[in-house]
C-alpha cells in the first residue's frame, strides 16, 4: 500500500491465497493521483505463482499510469500481460476535489457502492464491467462517474468471494471491519480470495 495514499480514503483489505499456496493472484493496488487516488483490484487468472506473477505485473502498470485515462491504462496493461496468465480487474478513481467516483472493470471482479446509512436490503450501485481479460481480449470500456458523500464506501471482491456478499454490507462501518466481515462470511476457500474496501472520510 502506498504511504502517500490520501487520508480521506480509508482502506481495508482482507484475503488469502488458496490453501497450499504461498502467493495469491488476487491483489489490491492503491495509487495517489493528481486529484485523489486510484484503487484497483486485480485477479490473476487461476491461482499460484503464474497468477501472482501476472497480477504483480499488472499492478506495476496501474501504478505507472494512475493518472492516465482508464483506456490508456488498460491498453498498457494488456500489452504488458500478453506473455502472462492474464488478469481481470476493476478500478475506481476518486476525485477528492469534486467528491466524485469514476469506475469500470474488465472481467469478473465485482464492486458495490455502499452509501452512508445503507443497511441490509439496500440496493447497491455497481460499475459497468466488460467481458474480457487483460493479456487476451481487451474491450473498449466506458467509465461511469457519480457523486460520493462522506461515509460512502466502495467494496471490491474477487471470485474467491461468494457472489451474494451484499447481504453483509452496511454504511458507516470502518473500512477494515467491513473488509474483514465480507471475507470471513463469504470467502469460498476454493480459490484465492480478496475483499477490499475504500471509504470516503473527508
Amino acid at each position: 500500500m502506498s504511504e502517500e495514499w490520501p487520508e480521506a480514503l480509508e482502506r481495508g483489505v482482507a484475503g488469502a491465497p488458496l490453501e497450499g499456496h504461498e502467493r495469491s493472484g488476487d491483489l489490491a493496488v492503491f495509487a495517489r493521483t493528481e486529484h485523489g487516488g486510484l484503487a484497483c483490484v486485480i485477479d490473476g487468472l487461476g491461482h499460484g505463482d503464474a497468477a501472482a506473477d501476472a497480477a504483480e505485473k499488472a499492478a506495476e502498470v496501474v501504478v505507472a499510469h494512475a493518472d492516465s485515462p482508464v483506456q490508456v491504462l488498460l491498453d498498457s496493461a494488456h500489452a504488458a500481460l500478453r506473455q502472462t496468465r492474464g488478469v481481470v480487474m476493476t478500478l475506481a478513481a476518486f476525485d477528492l476535489e469534486r467528491s466524485e467516483l469514476s469506475w469500470t472493470g474488465v472481467g469478473n471482479v465485482e464492486a458495490r457502492l455502499v452509501r452512508a446509512g445503507d443497511g441490509p436490503g439496500a440496493r447497491f450501485e455497481s460499475p459497468l464491467v466488460f467481458a474480457g481479460a487483460l493479456g487476451y481480449s481487451l474491450p473498449r470500456v466506458k467509465p461511469h462517474t457519480l457523486p460520493i458523500s462522506p461515509g460512502d464506501a466502495v467494496v471490491f471482491v474477487t471470485d474467491g468471494i461468494e457472489s451474494d456478499f451484499s447481504g453483509v454490507l452496511s454504511g458507516d462501518v470502518p473500512a477494515q471491519e467491513l473488509a474483514d466481515r465480507v471475507y470471513a462470511r463469504h470467502g469460498k476457500g476454493t480459490d484465492d480470495a480478496l475483499a477490499v474496501v475504500v471509504r470516503y472520510v473527508p
